[in-house]
């Protein structure tokens, strides 16, 4: 059959029989739409359940990628409203299979990326027979625009999100998947976007185990206070001056959607320019209104806290060098960040102290990784630690600190493999310093168009790729990444007692305490701010 015709609960869906490198067939449906197209009217308000259609809708290219800026050459990508889209990737089309499902979340800020295969190619993953589904959602304003109205309260995106694992639990079986074994994992703000379904009423039972790269809700850059005051700059900045949600909401809904890619570099502030990421489109806690179903409504530190989570086997951790990605934004900040070296403290902690109190921090920042002298453009090393542990690191520890309060079933990696295969470090200009920048880690998971040719010439590469995504796939089919000594290795759980975690490396070998100094001076900042922290022995 060249042309599989699956019938889905909305009709039927037409994809292509496609290869893996040793000749295994398996099939491909990209392109399925998922939720009712978020156009007028339905800009930025919750998606809306998709409509049945009438004869075979042809899944063969990608849909559209939602409007953005490419972050790495801002460049516009205009791609279309219209994104709420799909695609799967299995190697059986028979329902009783019951093939392990896993479905990715990319990063990007919450304000670029998308599920296509240019970046999120299957092949890699699907060799060890799981169902590979990846997902567009709808970004920055387009996506995560709050009102604090019942019609748009925020999180549109990650409500995209939860539609998109409602469809695959109602019709991933038609695909040789097992509704009861979905995991869900992401990278960066896909990371993030896992930890935020493991609190999210909306998304209980929708999947049983989830896996987050590089990225919690804890992140300052993941989460955001006050978000209303965005969208009133938005209507500031073109021209529509109101104090009236509803008014605002109209006007909008006007604007060409390509008008609203990129509009956080026009919008941002002074303070978000300087102070970590420039993100400022991100999940929010809601206000509660009646027959209005919220994504969040409880600030999500205190619901980790109180254990309001849902219980599922998380695998996590971070790259060696989270915060290279960062250097290139920090070396045009040194003139400010040497005169207020208070800008390096996170944003929570800034919002949780006095301005003295702030001041008196950042300087203890400037000692420890400057020795007090003045930062420079050779300083790469120490600006990409403190960036990292700024960014990503701290959080994930402080995440996992009161994760496994709630559930045993934790494993932790740091990731560590540095080959042609680490296309951000190389892109970045940043091969001389040490360590795998944040998001090298994913082309080692996914087949990419700039990294499948070195992949094919050489065996290194080809067992690196296995090994990673092995890992991955046992943990998604089991909750036990090494269940049968995955390539010869147990990787141990990491426990209240042990806090072990994987080196992902030329060779495997578990660790405690590669951050540790860092870590605890990091911590130090947190509870001398009043923040909750890891206990004063972090590791």
């Amino acid at each position: 059959m060249n042309n599989p015709v699956v019938t889905v609960k909305e009709g039927k869906l037409q994809g292509t029989i496609e290869n893996l490198s040793d000749g295994t067939k398996y099939y491909s449906f990209k392109g399925v739409p998922y939720a009712e197209p978020p156009i007028g009217k339905l800009r930025f308000k919750a998606p809306k359940p998709l409509m049945p259609w009438n004869g075979i809708l042809k899944a063969i290219e990608h849909g559209p990628v939602c409007p953005q800026i490419d972050l790495l050459t801002r460049n516009l990508l205009e791609g279309s409203e219209n994104c709420l889209f799909l695609n799967i990737y299995t190697q059986s089309l028979r329902p009783d299979s019951k093939i392990p499902v896993m479905i990715f979340i990319h990063g990007g800020g919450f304000q670029a990326g998308s599920g296509n295969s240019d970046m999120a190619g299957p092949e890699f993953l699907i060799q060890h027979n799981v169902i590979l589904v990846t997902i567009n959602y709808r970004l920055e304003a387009l996506g995560f625009l709050c009102l604090d109205i019942p019609e748009v309260p925020g999180n549109a995106g990650l409500k995209d999100q939860v539609a998109a694992f409602n469809w695959v639990k109602n019709n991933i079986a038609q695909f040789g998947g097992d509704p009861e074994n979905i995991t869900i994992f992401g990278e960066s703000a896909g990371g993030a976007s896992v930890t935020y379904h493991m609190i999210s009423p909306m998304a209980k039972g929708l999947f049983e185990k989830a896996i987050a790269q590089s990225g919690t809700f804890l992140a300052d850059w993941a989460f955001r206070n006050n978000a209303k005051e965005n969208a009133f700059n938005i209507g500031n900045y073109f021209g529509k001056n109101t104090n009236d949600p509803y008014e605002l909401l109209e006007f909008l809904q006007s604007i060409p959607s390509n008008k609203l890619a990129g509009i956080t570099y026009q919008i941002m502030t002074h303070e978000d320019k300087v102070r970590g990421m420039p993100i400022i489109f991100t999940p929010v806690v809601e206000k509660d209104f009646s027959n209005c179903e919220a994504f969040l409504n409880e600030n999500p530190l205190d619901m980790l806290m109180s254990g309001k989570i849902h219980k599922v086997p998380f695998l996590t951790g971070y790259t060696t060098g989270e915060g290279l990605v960062s250097v290139p934004n920090e070396l045009k900040k040194l003139e400010v960040k040497n005169k207020f070296p208070s800008y390096f403290l996170p944003k929570q902690i800034s919002m949780a102290v006095t301005e003295d109190k702030a001041k008196e921090l950042g300087e203890r920042i400037k000692q420890f990784y400057f020795e007090n002298r003045d930062i420079t453009r050779d300083d790469v090393k120490q600006l990409a630690i403190i960036g990292g542990l700024q960014l990503t690191i701290y959080d994930i520890y402080r995440f996992l600190h009161f994760y496994i309060k709630a559930c045993e079933t934790v494993y932790m990696y740091r990731f560590n493999l540095v080959t042609e295969l680490n296309l951000i470090k190389i892109m970045l200009g940043l091969e001389a310093y040490d360590g795998a920048c944040h998001a090298d880690d994913i082309f080692y998971i996914f087949n990419n168009i700039s990294t499948r040719e070195k992949c094919e010439e050489q065996k290194k590469l080809r067992d690196h790729v296995y090994m990673v995504t092995k890992f991955w796939t046992d943990f998604a089919k089991t909750g036990n990444p090494t269940p049968d000594n995955t390539c010869n290795f147990k990787w141990n759980p990491y426990t209240k007692s042990s806090k072990e975690y994987l080196r992902i490396d030329e060779t495997l070998s578990m660790g405690t305490n590669d951050d540790k100094m860092h870590i605890d001076f990091w911590n130090k900042l947190f509870i001398d701010a009043g923040l909750p922290g890891l206990s004063r022995s972090s590791l």
